[in-house]
């Protein structure tokens, strides 16, 4: 029988439940390790036998199992052999595939479960642990790693033929665990060359057949996170406020994906490439991150819902962050929020549905809303009671805002600004119901004017349309520096008064 190495059972435990757990010197420790780990988690580890050979403790027929929310996960790994190395290590080598069943609950009641098959094969897998019981490290490499969707069945899927599998190539990666049992401390690092994914399916009554083919190259992972055992997880605002942490980030690099579809209308095809992307998070008791980024993105589509022969676009740069602040605070904390798309572009074709004639500029468009600030969180919103007794009221105080950069180009004009403001809540009836203001905001419009022209000469805006335009504009701006198209405009509150480029206007 080939067999592989400890991690993966570290592996396993992380697909399963988001993290691996072996610890201590021997054999027998190790095995226990596991099986405590993976009741805190909620699992349920059955052995056939564990009989001691010599150094090895070998443990057949072993069955894990979970089930949360009507999901029932179950995985049979055939044989599991813990090595004392006889220098503080243990390996363990393990079957190297093995099956895991998920059934899925119905998507109506009285309807019948979806079940799935998946087989998970890690030939060559190697990994040590070392260090305490207290603090176990293990550092594991393996060559590839396979998972498969081998079947589906169930009411919602019976006229579906569907297969999957995604292989990762010159996997490595190292997880350490500390605490004690029931609050455990675990970090992991995650690296691979490549992977490759493949997915192939037919609807036999719609007639339909779909292929998915994706790479992704430099594969990245980190993680770090503290977890309180299965009963304090399942109540997540608890489990916040016990000391429940987690945050991490994952990236990639070079990135194709080729999609065919076939239906009776005709076919669908959307090839897309890039040049990386990455998303990290973060979660506790004080705040909530999320963030997602990608670059160098072409996307081109080809359908017979599309007027012409297919649709391009492409992007230079595209991210969104969010930090925000969760939890109640007696000060004012920081928050975050950032959207981009850099130097979008889009097919000729869609240009020429609006713009037969060329009037406007095709050049890259770009979109930017960079701002932070500070906010007083009033109320947790992980209290579903006390936010719904808000009935509406803001769940916090804001106290600053900085607006970084706002930034916005597209058919040859481009606005862009930046300023910072703070806020007074003692004073909520001066403008209308929110804090007083005191701060500016710097604003410049080029090509504005130039634009105006355009749309008059497309019919898109009436003379008097661009008209009424420009007079609104000119009560806010100044001509700018440069006397070209260019206009200025500072927006300022101070001593509770607006101002626009020293107008008074409130």
């Amino acid at each position: 029988m080939k067999h592989w190495k400890l991690a993966g059972s570290t592996a396993f435990l992380a697909l399963m439940s988001g993290s691996g757990a072996f610890a201590d010197v021997t054999p027998e420790d190790v095995w226990q390790n596991w099986q405590d780990m993976s009741g805190a988690y909620g699992q349920t580890v059955v052995a056939a036998s564990e009989t001691r050979d010599g150094d090895a403790l070998v443990v057949t027929g072993v069955k894990i199992s979970s089930s949360q929310d009507g999901v029932v996960v179950d995985a049979n790994i055939e044989e599991i052999i813990f090595t004392d190395n006889g220098d503080g290590t243990v390996e363990v080598t393990m079957s190297e595939t093995y099956p895991i069943a998920l059934q899925l609950p119905a998507a109506e009641e009285g309807g019948t479960p979806t079940a799935l098959t998946i087989s998970i094969s890690q030939p060559g897998m190697l990994a040590t642990a070392s260090g305490m019981p207290e603090a176990t490290n293990y550092d594991f490499e393996a060559p590839t790693m396979t998972v498969k969707l081998e079947a589906i069945e169930g009411v919602d899927a019976t006229a579906i033929d569907t297969t999957a599998e995604a292989t990762i190539t010159a996997l490595a990666g190292q997880y350490l665990i500390e605490g004690p049992e029931g609050a455990k401390k675990v970090t992991s690092e995650f690296s691979a060359q490549s992977m490759a994914l493949t997915i192939v399916g037919a609807d036999k009554e719609a007639g339909s057949n779909l292929r998915v083919v994706g790479t992704f190259a430099d594969l990245i992972a980190k993680t770090n996170g503290s977890f309180l055992g299965a009963d304090m997880m399942a109540d997540l605002p608890a489990a916040l406020k016990a000391g429940f942490a987690a945050d991490g980030m994952f990236s990639h690099g070079a990135m194709s994906l080729d999609v065919d579809v076939t239906e009776a209308k005709g076919p669908f095809k959307m090839v897309a490439t890039g040049e990386g992307g990455d998303l990290t998070f973060a979660l506790d008791a004080t705040k909530m991150q999320y963030g997602v980024g990608s670059k160098g993105i072409n996307l081109t589509v080809s359908s017979v819902d599309i007027p012409f022969p297919e649709l391009k676009l492409a992007y230079a740069e595209a991210a969104f962050n969010m930090l925000m602040p969760v939890g109640t605070s007696a000060e004012p904390t920081d928050f975050s929020l950032l959207s981009k798309l850099v130097g979008f572009t889009i097919s000729d074709e869609v240009w020429g549905m609006f713009d037969p004639a060329g009037t406007l500029p095709r050049d890259p468009a770009t979109v930017i809303v960079d701002a932070k600030g500070k906010v007083k969180m009033t109320t947790d919103l992980f209290d579903q009671g006390a936010m719904d007794a808000l009935a509406g009221a803001p769940p916090g105080e804001l106290h600053a805002l900085d607006v970084t950069e706002i930034k916005a180009s597209i058919a040859g004009a481009e606005l862009t600004g930046a300023g910072a403001f703070t806020f007074d809540n003692t004073d909520m009836t001066t403008f209308a119901g929110m804090p007083a203001p005191a701060g500016k905001l710097d604003l410049k419009l080029v090509g504005g004017n130039g634009l105006l022209d355009k749309l008059v000469a497309m019919g898109i805006l009436t003379d008097e349309d661009a008209m009424g335009a420009r007079m609104m504009v000119a009560m806010f701006a100044n001509a700018g520096a440069t006397g070209t198209d260019e206009l200025t405009s500072t927006i300022e509150v101070k001593d509770k008064v607006l101002y626009a480029n020293g107008q008074r206007l409130q």
